[in-house]
């Protein structure tokens, strides 16, 4: 999918070092799990799509390293990570300060949380609806909640700008089309289905998709602040009773 590329290109940029173990919470089909698991020791994605969660496993699995769960977080009782991530996640939590709150317990005090969310109310569309979006995010609301809930060193890149912007209208025309059929559907059955929205069937054509998207992966970078998403990288506050 051209879009997960785009953003991918952004959270590289906010990879940490010096992080052991990572917790990736909702990690759809394992397409960012798996280069997690390449670049950390210790790599743990769960999901709770049990469709998406077949899929994701196996491509971990194909990397050597990093597991998968069939899980939701609360089921990982008091475990924390060096870092957590939650990429399209957050906007399908009816309760995102809740969601962030919990977020936060699951990181070590002086660990990394790492979103990505879709960017700006004003662009909510039918293709968020029909996938089971509460809402979007503008960076200084977003910050706001971080901060919120025990979180510093918050750090935002925009993604998306130039293609982004071609691909979340040709979305939304789809959206428009489908949303008549999905009308009987509860928004937790669209946030369980997103995840296998467009996603490429096999290696060959993934490649095909990066390749083709490099040209707008180098003009993104060239307009930092502008976008369709953002992500999101903030350190979880060494006092553990801030944010509580």
């Amino acid at each position: 999918m051209p879009n997960t590329w785009l953003r991918y290109d952004a959270i590289a940029r906010l990879l940490p070092d010096g992080v052991t173990d990572v917790l990736e919470i909702g990690c759809g089909q394992g397409a960012v799990g798996a280069r997690l698991a390449l670049r950390y020791d210790d790599y743990l994605g769960i999901e709770p799509d049990e469709t998406s969660y077949t899929v994701a496993s196996g491509r971990v699995a194909a990397v050597g390293r990093g597991r998968v769960k069939n899980l939701m977080a609360k089921e990982l009782g008091d475990q924390q990570f060096d870092m957590v991530c939650a990429f399209e996640v957050l906007e399908h939590l009816e309760d995102d300060r809740a969601a962030l709150a919990e977020f936060a317990g699951k990181v070590k005090p002086g660990g990394w949380l790492l979103l990505s969310v879709p960017a700006y109310q004003d662009r909510f569309g039918a293709w968020d609806e029909l996938v089971g979006h509460f809402r979007r995010y503008d960076p200084a609301g977003l910050t706001e909640l971080l901060h919120s809930a025990g979180f510093e060193d918050v750090e935002v890149l925009h993604c998306g700008a130039g293609l982004g912007f071609v691909l979340e209208g040709i979305r939304n025309a789809i959206g428009k089309r489908r949303l008549a059929r999905a009308a009987d559907t509860s928004i937790e059955e669209r946030t369980a289905g997103s995840g296998r929205l467009f996603q490429p069937s096999g290696r060959l054509r993934g490649a095909a998709i990066r390749l083709g998207t490099d040209p707008f992966r180098f003009l993104q970078r060239a307009f930092p602040e502008k976008g369709t998403g953002l992500v999101v990288r903030a350190r979880r506050t060494k006092d553990t009773t801030a944010g509580a």
